[in-house]
């Protein structure tokens, strides 16, 4: 697929992108600024000629016009800069597949934060998105820190939330294809616990000195 990464060039972002180009995807990094994103994917294709990996196709440019080009697009952006993204490239989102990493934080990012709205913000993407693109939340759990490590196995699952099943599997491929499997863990406004998750997992890195805690859904 062509996937266009909203914030491509923050860790995160960057991160799940290197892993799909290395799965062969292309990759379109976006940013708010063109030259940045550009850096950015000059960056990606150096790391990945050093694997050595087979070519894949990586460009970078503003984000509207990588969602322009794109057949989904990631929004990997904190979640302050979230509605203005949007905002920007809501045509350019017209009919197309929206995944969001977004997971907010406060002044205390180990302390769960609730959104004035009373929604995830998954779910504000999704309203305000509302007739042009399908939003789905996944990602949230997954620390960047073994990302651009493609020998390392990373201990966690992903929790999917959508409103369509086939939506949700084209997530579950992407989850799979970055070496992570991907959970159907139900409807848009489960990403409410999913979102909050991000906090409890950063105490636990906190408190036990450790770089990435992940979760595991067992029983499936």
């Amino acid at each position: 697929m062509k996937i266009a990464i909203l914030g491509g060039t923050g860790d995160e972002g960057f991160g799940l992108g290197f892993r799909w180009a290395a799965a062969g995807h292309e990759i379109i990094i976006g940013s708010r600024q063109a030259e940045k994103g550009a850096r950015a994917a000059a960056d990606m294709q150096a790391r990945l000629l050093q694997a050595p990996l087979p070519q894949a196709p990586i460009t970078g440019t503003d984000n509207l016009h990588a969602v322009q080009q794109a057949d989904v697009a990631v929004l990997s952006v904190p979640y302050g800069a979230q509605a203005a993204t949007l905002a920007a490239v809501k045509e350019a989102l017209a009919g197309k597949l929206l995944v969001t990493v977004v997971a907010p934080t406060g002044e205390k990012a180990a302390r769960v934060h609730r959104l004035p709205s009373g929604l995830s913000a998954a779910e504000e993407a999704q309203l305000q998105l509302e007739g042009v693109s399908r939003v789905v939340a996944a990602f949230q759990n997954i620390g960047a820190h073994h990302l651009l490590e493609l020998d390392h196995t990373l201990d966690c699952d992903v929790l999917i939330c959508g409103e369509k099943k086939a939506d949700k599997d084209v997530v579950a491929q992407l989850c799979q294809d970055a070496g992570l499997r991907g959970v159907n863990a139900g409807a848009l406004q489960n990403a409410q616990a999913v979102e909050a998750l991000t906090a409890v997992l950063i105490a636990i890195n906190v408190i036990h000195k450790v770089p990435g805690a992940g979760i595991r859904i067992t029983g499936i």
